[in-house]
């Protein structure tokens, strides 16, 4: 009972801080949102409440209406719309920086607008259709001299930290395999969801799957070598509705993800649960990880050693920074705002991480045959 009491009290501080007073000497950094999205308020708006750094000062959206309302409903100050809103709102100079939620089709073409005029970006996964627009984007960052992160939330959390630092730890000696999941049953998502459009970068990989394959390489600790396999269920010719693909890695590691929109129900009639776990097997031993993904919810990370008794651990926070009920949104925003404003993050996601991530999504498509998803046609100017 105490337990789901915790869980109760989490998440509904979590939804509802307390909200944090600007500090007197330091400016807070103010957001412009692009895209009136569904998870803007928990991936942005909700964490910045209780953040005395941060600030959701405008949002944009095609429509005005439908950004005023959003604006409204989240007490946003300013409203942006029509078909010119999203490059009034990077073109504003009371905004510091650009939360880019947009379709993964659109993440290059504005995240290189809102670069280009000096805006830092915090841009949701996957980074952008392609490993190279991936680079190019952090290429202009790196040449402006801006802060652009890729939203691995779960990154920055203190269970996938402290699931690392059993494994280097060496106690369960080398990793021999893992299996990163990522599903949720039909459902949830409508047909017309947006996931599900290959011209704007639909694809269960692209979507889940790109939380899988970054757990992977980041539990495993060294980078795919060859796809071994894989398989689709597919929504439409060239869109995966769930994929299970399988990696060999150095030192004889062997790795499988599952990725899925809406997996059908057991036996036709029985709806099935999310998956959202994890398990590294060690050479002695293996450590399994419930919902790595939204761990302020609820999580464990249970270790069983060979031969021994398992032991059952909780991660809510670190041990000189955040509070039980702060979400991996929460704690990313820390780093990033901790980033923007020249101090050392406690996590970070390297443009190098990034990259690689889009080219293992890449290669999996390349081995099934789909192929990558397709190219922005925005072509910058020369001058950025």
């Amino acid at each position: 009972m105490s337990s789901i009491i915790s869980l109760v009290q989490r998440v509904r501080t979590m939804q509802n801080p307390v909200e944090a007073k600007p500090l007197p000497d330091s400016k807070p950094i103010k957001f412009g949102i692009l895209g009136a999205a569904a998870i803007a308020p928990s991936a942005l708006i909700d964490p910045a409440k209780s953040h005395p750094e941060a600030v959701v000062y405008a949002v944009a959206a095609r429509s005005h209406d439908r950004a005023a309302a959003f604006a409204k409903k989240h007490n946003i100050e300013k409203v942006f719309g029509g078909p010119n809103g999203y490059q009034e709102l990077i073109d504003s100079p009371e905004i510091d920086a650009i939360y880019n939620p947009l379709p993964n089709g659109l993440h290059y073409e504005w995240t290189m607008k809102a670069l280009a005029a000096g805006k830092h970006v915090l841009l949701e996964k996957p980074a952008a259709n392609t490993a190279e627009e991936t680079r190019k984007m952090f290429e202009l960052a790196d040449h402006k001299g801006l802060v652009l992160l890729e939203a691995f939330h779960y990154r920055f959390h203190p269970v996938a930290n402290r699931v690392k630092a059993i494994i280097e730890s060496g106690e369960l000696g080398p990793v021999k395999s893992t299996k990163t999941s990522l599903a949720i049953p039909r459902g949830i998502m409508k047909p017309d969801d947006i996931r599900f459009n290959y011209s704007i970068g639909g694809g269960a990989l692209m979507d889940m799957g790109c939380y899988t394959i970054n757990a992977m390489r980041y539990f495993a600790g060294v980078e795919p070598t060859s796809v071994l396999s894989v398989e689709h269920d597919l929504d439409s010719p060239q869109v995966d509705r769930k994929t299970v693909a399988k990696f060999a890695l150095p030192g004889n590691i062997t790795s499988t993800i599952f990725c899925d929109l809406a997996m059908p129900p057991a036996l036709k009639i029985i709806p099935q649960l999310p998956d959202i776990n994890a398990t590294i097997e060690c050479e002695k031993g293996r450590i399994q990880i419930m919902n790595y993904v939204m761990p302020t919810a609820y999580h464990s990370i249970t270790v069983t050693p060979t031969g021994k008794k398992s032991r059952v651990e909780k991660a809510y926070t670190f041990p000189d920074l955040g509070e039980p009920w702060w979400s991996s949104y929460r704690y990313q925003l820390e780093a990033f705002i901790n980033k923007v404003k020249g101090r050392p993050p406690h996590v970070w996601v390297t443009k190098e991480d990034s990259i690689k991530n889009m080219e293992v999504i890449e290669s999996v498509y390349a081995k099934s045959g789909l192929g990558s998803r397709p190219k922005s046609e925005y072509v910058p100017p020369s001058s950025e």
